[in-house]
């Protein structure tokens, strides 16, 4: 296949496996891809600094982050998309009242506004990266594209109900990311491909998660991990192996990239 093709990979569950560690396959993968000319892109709800070392290791310097609120295209932000100011001052109040702490989440860093909770050390921990340092103040007059606010399953709910301009959107049992109304990683994929000039018969997404939904169903060539919700294998064309089953290399085999 020699036209080019721009691929946007999730990372957790899909570039990562369940320890965090990327699969050689899938590395090999990445590598071959590059070689054949096609464009690889990163598309997750982390944070940059919380991707860079992948993104090092792979040559990666495009990716849709904050689950879409930041865009950034060979190392240049192109799009981004900030928390409404007023509606994040109530979210910390509706949320203390409920001793539900959140984590507030700029390009360069992150800080929670309750000090050692467990619900944040326990979640947190699964993507085995540092914990956040403690700062209830660290959102004042700071680009925040997104928080994570902690509370147990169907707890977001009244959430939902009393803010408009946010969307919540569930990525661990006691976890939810708090997006701009409207955001998601669909809606960043299409700013990068617009940017780059990719029309959409030429776009390629793989994903495992609820937060992946909105992507592969917008994103033609669509392709689930076999480690995949079940709710995210109905939304893609494709569904491939488990992410610990060379997944990213049988899935870009199965399309034709490979």
């Amino acid at each position: 296949m020699s036209e080019k093709k721009i691929v946007f990979f999730d990372i957790d569950g899909t570039l990562y496996n369940e320890n965090k560690q990327l699969p050689d396959s899938t590395k090999k993968a990445i590598q071959d891809l590059k070689t054949k000319g096609h464009y690889v892109a990163i598309a997750t709800g982390r944070a940059p600094f919380l991707f860079k070392d992948l993104r090092d290791e792979l040559g990666i310097d495009t990716y849709v982050c904050f689950n879409g609120s930041l865009v950034v295209i060979d190392n240049e932000v192109v799009s981004k998309t900030l928390l409404d100011k007023d509606s994040l001052d109530k979210l910390i109040d509706f949320s203390s009242n409920r001793q539900h702490p959140l984590v507030f989440m700029d390009p360069d860093d992150m800080k929670t506004n309750i000090e050692a909770h467990p619900h944040v050390e326990e979640s947190m921990g699964t993507l085995k990266c540092y914990q956040p340092g403690h700062d209830a103040s660290y959102y004042v007059n700071r680009e925040i594209m997104q928080t994570l606010l902690f509370c147990s399953e169907g707890e977001e709910a009244q959430y939902v109900n009393s803010f408009a301009k946010f969307d919540f959107v569930r990525w661990h049992p006691l976890s939810v990311d708090v997006l701009p109304v409207g955001g998601s990683k669909a809606k960043g994929v299409e700013t990068a491909i617009n940017h780059l000039g990719f029309s959409k018969e030429d776009v390629y997404a793989f994903g495992d998660g609820l937060n992946d939904i909105e992507m592969l169903q917008f994103v033609v060539n669509s392709v689930a991990m076999g480690n995949a919700h079940g709710e995210v294998k109905n939304a893609a064309k494709h569904i491939t192996k488990h992410v610990n089953e060379n997944g990213i290399e049988h899935g870009l085999k199965m399309v034709g990239l490979l």
